[in-house]
């Protein structure tokens, strides 16, 4: 399995789509610092949302496979800049969350738009309540 990290907004689904991934129960918990947890590098949402914390975001994308950059579909904005996958030198995929609960459609292409701006190169739609496209996701990071 490829190893995987997770760069995200806070709150966005970063922690919770670990656990899914994992196949372990859904519970909340604040990542503070860096977690590996198996094969999943889980970022703290501080080291997006500061652009002081860049540097820690390349630094640890080094241990991973590919990198992954999370929006939540519900969220109005982005916290990614234009381009920002071009700072690793690894594969940068995008990663929608809660489309659960996105019923209206444009939503979800707001937050392609978004991920598609910030440079990567495919986009996975998922859901950890109702585990849709979790498994394709899976079969993503196998191969």
């Amino acid at each position: 399995m490829k190893k995987l990290m997770l760069i995200g907004k806070t709150s966005c689904g970063k922690t919770t789509l670990t656990q899914a991934l994992n196949e372990k129960s859904s519970f909340y918990k604040k990542t503070q610092t860096v977690e590996i947890i198996d094969s999943i590098i889980d970022t703290p949402g501080e080291y997006i949302e500061s652009r002081f914390f860049y540097n820690a975001l390349i630094v640890t994308s080094v241990d991973s496979d590919v990198i992954a950059m999370v929006q939540d579909c519900m969220e109005e904005n982005s916290v990614f800049p234009p381009s920002f996958a071009s700072r690793f030198a690894k594969p940068v995929i995008g990663i929608i969350t809660k489309v659960d609960l996105c019923l209206d459609e444009n939503k979800i292409k707001i937050a392609e738009e978004f991920l598609l701006n910030a440079g990567v190169e495919r986009i996975f739609k998922v859901s950890a309540f109702d585990s849709q496209g979790i498994e394709n996701f899976k079969e993503y990071l196998i191969k």
